[in-house]
């Protein structure tokens, strides 16, 4: 049995992050069904090349609209690269686009606007799932609303229906409902094309590890002074809910790798 090589894109620019080491821990489920190599796009550059079977891009801090002329450069040139692969070849090359990144591919291909929140969002929330998205398969098992980690300063907004229906593109999920704010809901994930998909939210997130991280008491205090006590202690209790963020870290990465790998294994037959 041949061995799925999977390029990991770190956009974290050195920052300091558990964004890393969740995707890595659900990588190493795969274990002797996938080799993987990170790139450190940001801070020194890299990308990888055409010769991976599948690529996942990270989260990071910052402005997604902003590089400097030479990381982001290459970046696009990158993406650019993997969808003229897959709109020719045979053997196609899938991506998964988190936060950061999902934010940089949308504005790539001119699908909806990329712009500050009025306010930072910070926790755990419900996710809707459109009709489009109850039917991928990357959120197979989940419940509609499901719950996930969202961390985030920027949002995806308008979406530009016209592109949408160029690239064949679809909207997978909303963010959650809220009838006391007048303000658009924000696009949580789309289907780029059959080979890549992208979330607004952190599927990675890990649970026990995040919840290590933030019961930290320096951290813990700086958490309740920004976001408040009760969203803290909320934050906590979905983590450890065994149907909300376990749940969707269960689910949405381990399947998109069990399809990147099945779709390698029917190419070789």
């Amino acid at each position: 049995m041949s061995v799925a090589r999977l390029a990991i894109l770190d956009m974290y620019d050195g920052a300091p992050n558990q964004g890393m080491r969740c995707i890595k821990d659900i990588v190493l489920q795969f274990a002797g069904k996938v080799d993987y190599e990170v790139f450190d796009v940001r801070g020194k550059a890299e990308v990888p090349d055409l010769s991976f079977d599948f690529y996942l891009s990270t989260g990071g801090p910052g402005n997604p609209l902003e590089g400097d002329g030479d990381w982001d450069a290459k970046y696009y040139a990158w993406l650019q690269a993997v969808w003229t692969w897959n709109q020719h070849q045979t053997e196609k090359k899938p991506v998964f686009f988190i936060c950061h990144s999902y934010q940089m591919a949308v504005n790539f291909f001119n699908l909806a606007e990329v712009t500050d929140r009025r306010t930072m969002s910070f926790g755990t929330f419900p996710v809707h799932l459109t009709d489009a998205g109850a039917e991928e398969h990357i959120f197979d098992g989940l419940n509609n609303p499901f719950w996930a980690a969202d961390f985030r300063f920027y949002q995806v907004t308008q979406p530009n229906e016209d592109r949408f229906e160029e690239l064949g593109a679809s909207i997978l999920a909303l963010e959650k409902i809220r009838p006391h704010v007048p303000l658009e809901r924000a696009i949580m994930a789309i289907r780029f094309s059959p080979e890549m998909i992208g979330v607004q939210f952190h599927p990675e997130a890990d649970p026990e590890g995040m919840i290590a991280h933030f019961i930290e008491p320096e951290r813990r205090e700086a958490v309740i002074t920004e976001h408040g006590a009760e969203k803290y202690h909320r934050m906590l209790a979905d983590m450890r809910h065994p149907r909300r963020i376990m749940h969707t870290y269960n689910r949405i990465l381990p399947q998109f790798i069990e399809q990147a790998i099945a779709a390698g294994e029917m190419v070789l037959v």
